[in-house]
């Protein structure tokens, strides 16, 4: 099993925190496990918008996007071309470091 270090970094302010995983988790997953607070209004099904995150290293250790959620990124706040659901973020067999750039969901309304 692949080894993984997230970097989550906080548009809102909050300090950053590293974790170690490995593979077999999306990137929601992990933050949850580590109580690192990513809002998931569908309970991480790609259902909704609101695990939206950037993914600012490490891009290829993930899963491909796919349509399905290319349409609930167009939903969100803000998207970048770094955009992602963090519920379908799976970590591919490998190693290395991922970081994620939280952003701001003080304003996200849940649904």
């Amino acid at each position: 099993m692949g080894k993984y270090s997230i970097k989550f970094v906080f548009e809102d302010g909050s300090p950053e925190k590293v974790v170690e995983t490995s593979t077999g988790y999306t990137v929601l997953e992990v933050a949850l496990l580590n109580d690192v607070e990513i809002n998931h209004n569908c309970g991480g099904v790609c259902a909704c918008s609101t695990c939206h995150v950037y993914i600012e290293k490490g891009m290829e250790q993930l899963e491909e996007i796919t349509d399905k959620e290319e349409d609930f990124i167009d939903r969100a706040r803000d998207p970048r071309l770094n955009s992602r659901l963090s519920c379908q973020c799976d970590l591919l067999e490998g190693e290395g470091e991922i970081e994620v750039i939280v952003p701001d969901q003080s304003t996200i309304i849940a649904s």
